[in-house]
């Protein structure tokens, strides 16, 4: 089963103080939009996008990327998903992904965010960093680092496709 790291209210805290924070570094909303990873960085974006509007009182748009096309790590993928429905060049670009491991996703994500445009800024957001990275990329914005074994896992439930929002932490004999 694992073990709880984040429940619905821990993860409704953290995003709020990472809205807050992100807002705080980048001198409010202006240019500023937000991209989620798919599959389960888009409903974190999305929560972060809303949270941000609400604080800022200016809608801050938000996107999906689809990265799958450019991983270097599993077999490729044609097609793209990606829907970001604003122009991309010159903006100041939060990628939202729910957990960086290895920073594979995130490489991947950043050759894909440059076919949508050229942003004047990148700044990378995760819920949860666990460490173990294989690239030097590091987030600039994160929810909580949780220390694992590199055979752990870590899984992000999002009510969107799970029903519940939590955190949960596998052993790597549980896994």
């Amino acid at each position: 089963m694992g073990a709880v790291i984040l429940d619905s209210g821990d993860m409704r805290r953290t995003l709020g103080r990472m809205a807050h924070e992100i807002l705080e570094d980048n001198q409010g909303a202006n240019d500023l939009v937000v991209v989620g990873i798919m599959r389960r960085g888009w409903p974190i974006a999305k929560r972060l996008a809303f949270l941000m509007t609400q604080i800022e009182g200016t809608t801050i748009p938000c996107g999906k990327l689809d990265p799958r096309a450019f991983r270097d790590d599993k077999p490729a993928i044609t097609g793209d998903d990606s829907e970001i429905p604003f122009e991309l060049s010159g903006k100041q670009v939060i990628l939202v992904d729910e957990v960086i491991f290895t920073g594979r996703t995130t490489r991947a994500a950043l050759d894909a965010l440059m076919r949508h445009g050229r942003p004047s800024q990148v700044k990378l957001a995760v819920l949860v960093d666990r460490g173990h990275r294989e690239l030097p990329i590091q987030p600039n914005y994160c929810g909580r680092t949780i220390p694992t074994e590199k055979s752990d896992r870590i899984i992000v439930r999002v009510n969107e496709y799970d029903g519940e929002d939590a955190v949960v932490l596998t052993a790597g004999e549980e896994a």
